[in-house]
């Protein structure tokens, strides 16, 4: 690994076994699983139940069915754990280009962990579980996601076709357009089928984005009570600016 004057960081992949080399097995034992649950279970099993995977166990594997929450309880500790330190990651990157508080941006001076990063993510997790019921939770968050991938998607269109720019990564184009028609649908279906007032108020949720990065990113406003409370939770929490924002 070696750092550029800019301040990036250039990985260089050690021999083995890669993440890329996991994607296919994994995607074809996710097939395979939803094929056994549309062979065992009958539609209307399917449409009652509330967890397939549970349903899928007592008629397969009988008295050893406790293995299949035992599965997604692991699954799920090991989703939400690599989330946890992936999504700090993005708030830590994102608050490096000028897009969050800059103490975000900040590692632990003795350990080098993104000790703020961490922190906020902790303290938005626990505003959304302590506000509401996980379905709910999970269900905006959901509606929420999809707007944002769909919009990310749409980039790599427009810079794949309106942009003559280097490509270190490549996809065949139909990926990326199928991508932005799914996520148009799972948009707008929860829309017309169930409508809710909360999907308004996440929509005003995301027009809010563009208020908060006129003001605090594009026209650079910086009120200075927030710069006291940057430098004294930075003496509490033990953090200093990255390289990049050491200036």
């Amino acid at each position: 690994m070696k750092r550029s004057d800019g301040g990036t960081q250039e990985f260089k992949p050690e021999p083995g076994v890669g993440t890329d080399d996991l994607h296919l097995p994994v995607t074809g034992l996710y097939i395979l699983a939803n094929v056994s649950y549309l062979l065992v279970l009958s539609p209307s099993e399917i449409l009652s139940t509330d967890v397939v995977a549970v349903s899928w166990g007592s008629q397969v594997l009988g008295a050893w069915a406790w293995l299949v929450p035992l599965a997604v309880t692991l699954s799920s500790f090991g989703s939400v754990n690599g989330s946890f330190f992936s999504g700090s990651r993005v708030s830590y990157v994102a608050a490096r280009e000028g897009h969050l508080p800059q103490l975000l941006s900040m590692v632990h001076v003795h350990r080098l962990t993104l000790a703020p990063a961490l922190m906020f993510t902790t303290a938005i997790a626990l505003i959304l579980v302590i506000s509401g019921n996980f379905n709910t939770t999970m269900n905006f968050l959901s509606f929420l996601g999809w707007p944002t991938y769909g919009i990310t998607f749409s980039c790599l269109l427009y810079l794949r076709i309106k942009k003559n720019l280097p490509r270190p990564y490549k996809v065949p184009i139909i990926i990326p357009a199928t991508m932005v028609f799914a996520s148009v649908y799972l948009v707008l279906v929860p829309i017309v089928a169930h409508p809710q007032p909360e999907f308004l108020y996440v929509f005003l949720f995301l027009l809010s984005g563009f208020l908060v990065y006129f003001l605090f990113v594009y026209f650079w406003y910086q009120p200075e009570c927030l710069q006291v409370v940057t430098l004294h939770l930075q003496l509490l929490m033990e953090v200093a600016p990255t390289t990049k924002n050491a200036d």
